[in-house]
């Protein structure tokens, strides 16, 4: 369904300048070459024992001396507002490499020493895509994300929950799981991603937070990968559940919930997310209009894309759309409907 390797697209002044207005850029470290500097690695395995897509790396005692007082600056950047006197007692933990995907993240562990335990970030390559992507989950879904850039360096927050892949393997065939509601969130979070065009939600890109409520437990899914924000010419790249990886969640859609069901739960999510659109207008319109200016994907994606929109809607005002970005307003406002959030798109 993906054609091939994406394209990193460089950050673009209008969008360094957004992110400086919203307080994402930070004089953090640069320590994405340093960290390519390892000098061993060994396959990560989770707690199981099982082999993951990530590497284990090690570094010279040198390279090591010099990057741990610059890691836990970034940890306590992005979680405390930097303020170095509570960071004695972190400690770099493990570092992890995953040579998947686009972005090749490195998985800092930072560990609080006087009870062991661990959290998580990650370095990236800035790639403008993803940041658009970012922004968009940030204001357009119910959830909150925590992310600095400096020059052409992204730290991102660990979203917790258990992987795609995990909760499909190991909690769809549990006896006490609330089937009817991991549907519901399935149909809500794949009309989510349609909407706002964030494509290649295969299992390994999103995880499923699971929160105990007062007599159910309630679940929410949640993207973790933004490289493919309005990038894909193929339509299909931005319907979840035409991932083959996907099947048994659509599955179970199908099993549980009628037509006329999931007609409610995929008009609910568009209410929810015009709510967002008019709550957060002035934010969302400038990054629309940031992000229609730039350059995020080829031209014959934007072509391709323009062409299925404009068949799947009947509507010509997709004839004039030129980047992904004016395919992403658009679509916005085709679907979100008119509102006063949405009035400059």
């Amino acid at each position: 369904m993906i054609s091939r390797r994406k394209v990193f697209y460089p950050i673009a002044e209008p969008l360094r300048g957004y992110l400086d207005n919203y307080g994402r850029t930070s004089t953090i470290p640069l320590v994405y070459d340093d960290l390519l500097r390892f000098c061993e690695s060994i396959p990560y395995e989770n707690p199981a024992g099982e082999e993951t897509l990530w590497l284990e790396v090690m570094y010279p005692p040198e390279v090591m001396e010099q990057l741990r007082p610059q890691l836990t600056k970034i940890y306590a950047t992005l979680k405390i507002g930097g303020d170095l006197s509570l960071t004695e007692h972190l400690t770099v933990k493990r570092i992890d490499f995953g040579v998947f995907g686009n972005s090749r993240p490195f998985r800092i562990c930072i560990t609080n020493s006087f009870n062991d335990n661990s959290d998580y970030y990650y370095v990236k390559h800035a790639d403008s895509s993803r940041l658009y992507g970012l922004e968009l989950e940030h204001i357009l879904s119910p959830n909150r994300i925590n992310y600095l850039v400096n020059g052409n360096t992204l730290i991102e927050e660990h979203i917790a929950g258990v992987p795609g892949d995990t909760f499909i393997r190991d909690y769809l065939p549990r006896e006490d799981l609330n089937r009817v509601r991991v549907a519901k969130e399935f149909v809500k979070f794949g009309e989510r991603c349609f909407l706002r065009l964030l494509g290649d939600m295969r299992t390994v890109n999103y995880v499923l937070d699971i929160t105990p409520d007062f007599e159910e437990v309630q679940y929410r899914v949640r993207p973790i990968d933004f490289d493919q924000q309005s990038y894909e010419g193929n339509l299909g790249v931005y319907r979840t559940h035409l991932f083959p990886d996907n099947k048994p969640a659509e599955n179970l859609v199908r099993e549980f919930l009628n037509d006329q069901t999931i007609l409610q739960y995929r008009s609910e999510e568009r209410s929810q997310m015009a709510r967002r659109a008019e709550v957060e207008h002035r934010r969302l319109n400038a990054v629309l209009e940031i992000m229609k200016g730039d350059t995020i994907a080829p031209e014959e994606h934007v072509e391709r894309l323009r062409g299925s929109m404009r068949e799947r809607y009947g509507s010509p005002t997709f004839n004039q759309c030129r980047t992904m970005g004016d395919v992403t307003a658009v679509h916005l406002q085709q679907v979100l409907g008119y509102t006063p959030g949405l009035r400059s798109i």
